[in-house]
């Protein structure tokens, strides 16, 4: 009798008698945080038995959490991403030791491969800046959160994804959840009328804003494509990924993001680029468009003839407005981007080897603007940083930097289009193909923003660099 009352006393008494007296106290003392313990006690045997025993439930856990995490101040200093940064962070923590204690256990060619060893270098580069960062605290912590989103995401891919059934599991486990928050957010655009300044107020508490929500968007839909290529005609369920892309095609019209739309052009033109084996002569075209360019506007200053009129860069509530003022560069979104590019580039000048250091940007670049490219919100309360990730780069970890990344990027692209033409198993050249345009998408749009640093893009970028390594062991015979 009693081996039946005890294991019901452990299980169901105790936490209610728990809940009850960290409830009564939560109230007395007005600190809903102790409601947190009684929760701990029931959620974290589980976990640990995750963490333990079942880390690759964690990770397609953390797959499902990325298009529906939300930002979480726990401080006025400190936030992070919830719940996919802890998961993260467990995710990593699992990886390091397992790997420590079992040092056959992560696949030797993964160490090996080039790019990896790029990343390794860049790694290191990294800790060099972050040493002689002129914010040293800010710029390990940037250092720290790198490391937690490349272990999990570079290196579980090549443990759990074994099967075809894998690969559509992981699939699923992203796209179900964005379309999710599509469906809620085109839900709440109706009721103001899918207007244009009002399309923030439907993100909540998925987004920060409609350039994020575009951005992760965007970067889906091909996923959604490759799903439906590679489903069976025959499989009742090929209708409701066609449905799911164009549902995510309305709600990226309604988005209402220029940059998700330059990168939805930018990743269908790479399919033939991919297929006519060109993204050597596209890459040589877009750095000799980009130095000439650059060098064309510094000398002799000529930069300073598409300063704005301050008083006439506003931010448009009607879209056909804003796009029109985006064409005449009166739109103030275009405008604080000159501000802040010119900004990049003096900064980089005076420290054009180590950079300031990461998470440096905004602390500095105020000394570095010119006034006559100044807008009316170029107070920055939002304290984002340059709007371009290649400066973003360049200026906190100096060009060395930029090159190492640059180099991880390309090479990835290069990668991508050798495997389409290597692999035989035409599943593996769509899935080849796809990472490829999602990687062109998130060039295109860290062209005009920097969210490589985010937790949804950043781990778009990551999880595609583990594709491309997986594909290629894939394509030496290293997985089954």
């Amino acid at each position: 009798m009693f081996r039946i009352v005890r294991p019901y006393l452990f299980d169901l008494v105790f936490p209610s008698l728990l809940f009850l007296v960290f409830g009564v106290w939560a109230i007395s003392c007005a600190q809903p945080l102790w409601l947190c313990i009684p929760f701990a006690w029931i959620l974290l045997p589980p976990v640990f038995d995750l963490m333990l025993y079942r880390p690759g439930k964690l990770f397609w856990l953390l797959l499902v959490c990325l298009p529906l995490s939300t930002e979480l101040n726990i401080t006025p200093q400190l936030g992070l991403d919830f719940p996919d940064e802890p998961l993260l962070i467990i995710l990593t923590a699992i990886v390091i030791l397992r790997w420590i204690h079992q040092p056959n256990w992560a696949p030797y060619d993964l160490v090996k491969h080039p790019l990896f060893l790029v990343l390794v270098i860049y790694m290191f580069w990294l800790l060099v800046t972050v040493l002689y960062s002129t914010e040293m605290i800010l710029s390990a912590k940037y250092l720290l959160a790198k490391t937690w989103y490349i272990f999990p995401l570079v290196v579980l891919p090549q443990l759990l994804l074994v099967q075809k059934s894998d690969l559509k599991r992981f699939a699923l486990c992203l796209l179900i959840p964005m379309a999710a928050v599509v469906l809620q957010s085109l839900g709440r655009h109706a009721m103001y009328g899918f207007s244009f300044a009002l399309v923030q107020k439907t993100l909540a508490p998925f987004f920060r804003n409609h350039v994020n929500y575009s951005a992760m968007l965007v970067c889906l839909l091909p996923v959604g494509w490759c799903s439906w290529r590679l489903t069976d005609a025959a499989d009742s369920r090929r209708k409701w990924l066609l449905y799911g892309l164009l549902l995510g095609l309305v709600g990226l019209f309604f988005a209402y993001s220029r940059g998700a739309w330059m990168a939805l052009l930018g990743g269908l033109v790479v399919v033939p680029v991919i297929r006519r084996k060109r993204m050597v002569w596209v890459v040589a075209i877009a750095v000799t468009a980009v130095v000439a360019s650059s060098a064309w506007l510094i000398t002799d200053d000529r930069y300073l003839q598409f300063a704005p009129d301050h008083d006439r860069t506003i931010f448009h509530t009607d879209f056909s407005d804003h796009m029109r003022a985006t064409m005449e560069l009166k739109d103030v979104s275009t405008a604080e981007r000159f501000y802040r590019w010119i900004a990049g580039f003096r900064m980089l000048a005076e420290k054009p080897v180590t950079g300031f250091g990461p998470n440096s940007f905004y602390l500095h670049y105020r000394s570095y603007t010119v006034s006559s490219f100044e807008t009316w919100v170029s107070d920055n309360p939002e304290h984002s940083t340059v709007h371009n990730y290649f400066i973003l780069l360049a200026l906190e970890q100096g060009l060395i930097g930029l090159i190492l990344f640059c180099m991880l990027y390309v090479g990835m692209l290069f990668r991508l289009q050798d495997l389409y033409h290597r692999l035989q198993d035409p599943f593996y050249r769509t899935i080849a193909l796809t990472v490829a345009v999602i990687l062109v998408m998130i060039g295109v749009i860290n062209s005009m923003s920097d969210m490589i640093e985010t937790d949804k893009i950043g781990s778009l970028f990551w999880l595609c660099l583990g594709m491309v390594i997986w594909l290629e062991r894939k394509r030496r015979g290293n997985l089954e």
